[in-house]
């Protein structure tokens, strides 16, 4: 029998892989991988500056103890070419020299890349994205240029205000470094936060130290003998010493496209994570399930578990339960359940000294999404997770 093979090593396939191997002990297990292979929490990323951490302790474990550990063969450094469905085969690019890869079972873990802007200006290619650990080791080599005196007052200017741009923020404020974060958008976290929430959480981070330049973006990024300065479009200019662009990611679906797998805004699955070409499963930041992303933890987890036991013979539908995120601000702690998109809710505010509860109810009265915002708020997380229907019950 071929093995089953999960391309991505990222969180989705290690966390695949390991809830196979609980199952399924001798069946052949490749991973492909176009990095190192390095197993790690990406969601720690943005926290590991206040948590004293370096990029060497953030890694779990290499290809070789992955390997050893799971039982598997990790292939590091190898490009996936193209999926001949039809034949079960991939072909694969290591170091100039092409190969091929038959499979049993083909698992999609290949993530989401970050959108980069057009931008102007000789300094907008030395423009950070923090998407992976190799990403976030050059951050921190810009980062720590400054602590030695390179920089002038550890200066950071973070395109985007969503949920990564403010985590970012509120750790690097934390470590010293002055923050300012821009936004097109009228406040931070536009889309999953109301309004009034919104601007709590804002004027709470601005108390922290972090600046906000909103409603504008970026038009130019220009280098100095001392960092940066960028243009915005509202005729404001920033000086930094270190620039980092939060504004979201995208699929990676040119892969599933060159196989003709169906492909929307993610790669295309059913509750059992099926693509439409057979033996297929996307799973993680790339697969979009029954018309939903979801790019959290929480939904990753189900997703593996289902498609483990689905792997090893027990057909299995993903069960999607309210799953809230915790966003990692400490200067305003903060917990979403965002309502599900195309339904109409009503927000009922509850204030409290150290910020403030908001319930989203449908026509009906049925709580559909929640926002805790500071800790009295957070303690009636787990009350109102268990009123929230399922956003894919266990049925579907």
């Amino acid at each position: 029998m071929q093995p089953v093979v999960i391309i991505g090593s990222g969180m989705a396939g290690y966390t695949l892989a390991r809830e196979f191997r609980k199952l399924n002990t001798e069946q052949e297990l490749v991973m492909i991988c176009a990095d190192d292979a390095v197993n790690y929490a990406k969601p720690t990323l943005s926290n590991a500056l206040a948590g004293n951490k370096v990029p060497d302790q953030i890694g779990l474990g290499d290809a070789v103890k992955m390997a050893t550990q799971l039982n598997m063969r990790i292939e590091t450094e190898t490009w996936v070419k193209s999926i001949d469905a039809e034949k079960h085969q991939l072909t694969l690019e290591k170091d100039g020299q092409v190969s091929t890869q038959d499979y049993s079972k083909l698992i999609l873990a290949v993530g989401a890349n970050p959108i980069r802007l057009a931008i102007a200006g000789d300094g907008s290619d030395d423009i950070h994205v923090v998407n992976s650990l190799m990403d976030y080791r050059a951050f921190r080599d810009s980062l720590d240029n400054c602590s030695t005196g390179e920089c002038d007052d550890k200066r950071v200017v973070i395109l985007g205000a969503g949920l990564i741009g403010c985590e970012f923020a509120n750790d690097l404020q934390n470590t010293g470094h002055q923050v300012t974060v821009i936004d097109l958008a009228p406040q931070p976290l536009g889309r999953l936060l109301p309004n009034h929430v919104a601007q709590a959480f804002k004027q709470n981070l601005e108390e922290s130290g972090i600046k906000f330049a909103l409603g504008t973006t970026v038009e130019k990024v220009s280098k100095t003998e001392r960092g940066y300065v960028i243009s915005l479009a509202n005729g404001q200019s920033l000086v930094a010493d270190v620039v980092l662009s939060a504004i979201g990611l995208q699929p990676n679906i040119n892969l599933a496209k060159t196989a003709n797998i169906a492909t929307s805004r993610g790669v295309i699955t059913n509750t059992l994570l099926e693509t439409n070409q057979a033996d297929i499963y996307a799973i993680g930041d790339c697969a979009e399930v029954n018309g939903t992303l979801l790019p959290y933890v929480m939904p990753l987890m189900q997703q593996a578990r289902a498609l483990a036991k689905t792997l090893s013979g027990q057909s299995t539908n993903v069960h999607y339960p309210a799953m809230p995120v915790a966003v990692k601000t400490p200067a305003a702690p903060l917990t979403v359940l965002p309502a599900p998109i195309g339904v109409d809710v009503t927000w009922d505010n509850e204030e409290f000294d150290d910020g403030m509860l908001s319930k989203a109810t449908d026509a009906e009265g049925t709580l559909r999404g929640f926002v805790l915002l500071g800790a009295t708020a957070g303690k009636q997380r787990l009350a109102l997770t268990k009123l929230v229907p399922d956003l894919i019950p266990v049925s579907a």
